[in-house]
């Protein structure tokens, strides 16, 4: 979950005519372009993706799959105007200029079968990428039709939790407002739509000390780990949103906030490295046997979350 950057072909330099892919870099780079749109790097996915249609003796399902995602990322941000790639949640600097550019197709916003072909796509196609890219189009969208239909999928679909968490970040750029209430990883959750966080500086003081608490400690052992947290823990606060976790860590107080820090920082050094000792994580952190189980409740929720998103995506 946290190889987000770009790989390039042995022959970079030769004619790429003779480039082949064993099975097991094929996968590599299929979780290595699903990390890099999570992660909104869409200048490096479209060279990944123009790499990757070079390549000879694939299913031709995969070269299908590759030349759509392209023509999205394309059609979003064209030549020129490249999304930057983001390291901090979705900034004021980053939405003004996906709005300038996902915006200014004015007249196909409102096109009644380009309405109804980004929602398609939103709804049915099988890659949560399209899904995601759908629901970037679908902010833009013109048409009464456009939130009762986002806000309908949301609620009786079966979706994957990102997907869930992008769909109440779209509804709430859209103008939505409301209660709504949906299943979400197995509970029923209640939510006020435009309470929805676009950033990380918008969730609450004990989400954002939790993060603070791990980049501070692993800035002093190894400078990438603080980039590689901030990226694990914007992934778990998409499926923890407003479920009852989200609610003990938003609730609870400063040992709350030690026992998830060390969690992530345990997970963080596992996914990092394969390895970590649990009890000298617990010391640092000062977790006492007291809130040992906290911590290793806190500790399995985000193992969970990992599982959870190396598994196909669900079908819509």
């Amino acid at each position: 979950m946290l190889a987000i950057t770009t790989p390039k072909s042995p022959n970079e330099d030769e004619n790429k005519e003779n480039v082949y892919l064993f099975p097991s870099m094929l996968d590599h780079y299929q979780i290595q372009l699903t990390r890099l749109l999570e992660a909104e790097q869409f200048g490096e996915a479209k060279k990944l993706l123009r790499f990757l249609l070079q390549c000879k003796g694939e299913d031709e399902r995969h070269y299908e799959e590759w030349r759509n995602l392209l023509g999205w990322i394309e059609m979003a941000f064209p030549e020129g105007i490249e999304a930057p790639d983001r390291t901090d949640g979705d900034g004021p600097d980053e939405r003004e200029l996906r709005d300038k550019v996902l915006g200014a197709h004015g007249a196909e916003n409102s096109d009644e079968a380009y309405v109804k072909q980004v929602l398609h796509v939103m709804r049915h196609h099988p890659l949560i990428e399209q899904q995601l890219l759908a629901l970037e189009r679908a902010v833009y969208l013109e048409g009464a039709e456009v939130d009762r239909t986002i806000l309908d999928w949301l609620v009786s679909a079966e979706l994957h939790p990102a997907v869930q968490f992008r769909a109440l970040q779209a509804l709430r750029r859209r103008g939505v407002t409301g209660k709504i209430s949906f299943e979400r990883l197995g509970e029923t959750v209640e939510l006020d739509v435009e309470s929805t966080p676009l950033a990380m500086d918008e969730f609450p003081g004990p989400v954002a000390a939790i993060l603070e608490r791990v980049e501070s400690v692993t800035e002093v052992t190894d400078s990438t780990l603080p980039h590689f947290a901030r990226e694990l823990w914007k992934e778990c606060l998409q499926f923890l949103y407003a479920t009852a976790d989200y609610n003990r860590i938003i609730e609870g107080g400063e040992d709350t906030v030690d026992c998830w820090a060390a969690a992530l920082h345990v997970n963080l050094l596992l996914a990092a490295y394969g390895t970590t000792d649990d009890e000298q994580i617990r010391d640092t952190y000062g977790i006492p046997e007291s809130l040992r189980f906290r911590y290793e409740q806190a500790s399995k929720a985000i193992r969970r979350i990992g599982v959870a998103n190396s598994e196909p995506p669900f079908q819509p």
